[in-house]
């Protein structure tokens, strides 16, 4: 069984938008298992995450593992950002 799952997200700036998928690049280039692999597109200002796996439970977790990394991605601009307005 093949399943897929398509992701769009949008980001508050293009500066958030272009770090998110260039922090992105390495984990997309190397797979990390033969269950699944994951792209990234760019679709009239989303990034577009796109998941293919042979089961659901490796669907499942790799769209974890992407969508994590994203908010921990995320989660880090909006602090630095803070910190710049701070100071």
């Amino acid at each position: 069984m093949k399943v897929k799952a398509i992701v769009r997200l949008k980001f508050p700036s293009s500066k958030h938008f272009e770090l998110v998928s260039r922090a992105l690049e390495p984990e997309i280039r190397k797979t990390l298992t033969r269950r699944s692999r994951a792209t990234l597109a760019t679709e009239d200002g989303f990034l577009v995450l796109n998941v293919e796996a042979r089961d659901t439970v490796a669907l499942r977790a790799a769209l974890n593992s992407y969508l994590r990394w994203i908010n921990s991605i995320t989660s880090v601009l909006e602090v630095l950002e803070k910190q710049l307005v701070l100071h």
